[in-house]
């Protein structure tokens, strides 16, 4: 019988240890519950994903019917990956990440979707920081094809463009580097970001001044571990 709680992995990376964990909750659910940590910090629970997976159910909804190449910024536990591939319209996705443990998991599938990852031949994982190849550096999302550009970029990263998991990424939030990252968007391209916390105006106002609509969906679930009602939001942004 697998034990109640196990730690699968643990190492340092230039952000901090992060760690995987599995856990078991009976009479709440009947499935395995994977964590990712940061330090101290809890970064995602497989047991809340809905609003991870309305990020791309939303983001690729704002396109039209043409083949799409996809960005994926932030791997987590690949909730948001896996539901861009259910969209037949997605041709190629690249799921950018920084930390190379994560990517491992995926790759050696100690994580529930690196199968369905691993066997999807649109997917590629690409180790490295989303926010400076968002903003051209050195070569754009694709080093495989420099100055690529795509049709949608999904980000699900900092916990909110105010709350973020490194201050480095700061600078991505301001109107200067939004706009370099739609360079790599094609025109009626789509940017779509998740955050934590409910819409906020002044960066809705930001993302007005790059591109051409700005909509935002708040996202409504069960904490079983509050026992009400949790929300997140989903920006959707079209060049």
């Amino acid at each position: 019988m697998r034990p109640m709680f196990e730690q699968i992995d643990s190492r340092p990376t230039p952000i901090g240890e992060i760690s995987l964990r599995r856990r078991r909750i009976p009479g709440l659910t009947d499935d395995d519950i994977y964590e990712v940590k940061l330090g101290d910090e809890f970064l995602m629970s497989s047991l809340f994903v809905k609003a991870e997976e309305a990020l791309s159910d939303l983001g690729l909804a704002a396109l039209d019917d043409r083949p799409a190449d996809v960005v994926v910024g932030g791997l987590g536990l690949g909730y948001t990956a896996v539901a861009a591939l259910k969209h037949e319209k997605v041709r190629d996705m690249l799921v950018v990440e920084l930390l190379e443990p994560v990517i491992e998991w995926h790759k050696n599938e100690d994580v529930p979707l690196g199968a369905i990852l691993n066997a999807d031949s649109r997917n590629r994982y690409v180790q490295g920081s989303f926010f400076d190849l968002a903003t051209g550096e050195p070569t754009g999302f694709d080093p495989e094809h420099p100055g690529r550009v795509f049709d949608a970029i999904l980000l699900d990263i900092d916990h909110s463009p105010s709350a973020l998991l490194n201050t480095a990424n700061v600078s991505f939030y301001q109107p200067n580097s939004l706009a370099a990252m739609a360079m790599q968007l094609r025109e009626q391209g789509v940017f779509a970001l998740w955050s934590n916390e409910p819409p906020a105006a002044d960066f809705t106002a930001k993302l007005k001044t790059v591109f051409a609509s700005v909509e935002t969906h708040i996202i409504r679930f069960y904490n079983p571990f509050q026992n009400n009602e949790a929300t997140a939001t989903v920006y959707v942004a079209v060049k």
